[in-house]
């Protein structure tokens, strides 16, 4: 489905972006697809899990420690690399 932002409902613009995470044009348009995924037999979902838990355990292990405010730069910054609108959410 492709859709002008202009004929967009104010909430349904608002919901745009904030899935987007910037604010969107007037002069856009925004593609919204829904798509099934095919399902994940029980055994597979645990051993992706675990694999998970085991590799963030490795990383929590070898971080160095930073206070809260470092940390929110350091995701700022990563966010606004890849979405150059971003804007923190305070």
């Amino acid at each position: 489905m492709l859709l002008n932002v202009k004929e967009l409902s104010p909430d349904q613009k608002l919901a745009i972006e904030v899935l987007l995470g910037r604010p969107v044009s007037e002069h856009e348009m925004v593609s919204v697809r829904a798509f099934d995924l095919p399902p994940l037999p029980n055994q597979r979902r645990q051993e992706v899990g675990e694999a998970l838990r085991q590799l963030f355990a490795e990383v929590d292990a070898n971080r160095q420690a930073v206070s809260k405010q470092e940390a929110d730069d350091i995701v700022n910054e990563a966010m606004r690399s890849s979405r150059p609108h971003y804007r923190p959410h305070r």
